[in-house]
């Protein structure tokens, strides 16, 4: 599975750093997770999901489609 991690990063104009940064993580380590070097955990992976306001599908390569589901009340 290829994580869409790099693409829509770069497809929103943020870099590496800045996306660490909201996760507060080092940017080397962030890295690792759009090489696939290392797994991303889910509660980073639904951050990321909210930051980008895409669906954790689209994120993890399963749909071409974006948009989020409805959040619950």
């Amino acid at each position: 599975m290829e994580l869409q991690l790099k693409a829509i990063r770069r497809e929103r104009g943020k870099t590496q750093m800045q996306v660490a940064d909201f996760l507060h993580i080092k940017q080397n380590a962030y890295s690792q997770y759009e090489t696939g070097r290392r797994e991303i955990p889910l509660m980073l992976l639904a951050r990321l999901s909210e930051y980008y306001e895409v669906s954790v599908d689209f994120l993890l390569g399963l749909t071409d489609y974006e948009d989020p589901y409805p959040r619950k009340k």
